[in-house]
């Protein structure tokens, strides 16, 4: 699931990205463009029932490529993304529209 919440002014926006617990990780890095898929830079927090979350501030008017490094071994991407894009790795990316 994804949560978008614009700033009064428009020029940002504080998107809470979330991965269930289904997806049976120990620990979840959200990687993208605006962290230039720093693997260790956005790491994700585990909440009670066991899904992960994490909200980032993000400059408006454009899309960002990303998707989630789980357990230091598997890409996964959001499906509650806007839309998916391919990449030069032959799978496709999360894309969310801010």
């Amino acid at each position: 699931m994804i949560k978008k919440s614009y700033t009064k002014t428009g020029r940002a926006c504080r998107v809470t990205f979330a991965m269930p617990s289904e997806v049976k990780a120990r620990k979840i890095a959200l990687c993208g463009e605006f962290n230039d898929w720093n693997r260790k830079s956005h790491p994700m927090k585990r909440r009670k029932d066991g899904s992960f979350s994490l909200t980032v501030s993000l400059p408006t008017g454009r899309h960002y490529r990303y998707r989630y490094f789980l357990d230091g071994k598997r890409w996964e991407n959001d499906y509650a993304a806007d839309e998916y894009m391919p990449n030069p790795y032959g799978s496709d990316d999360s894309i969310i529209k801010v």
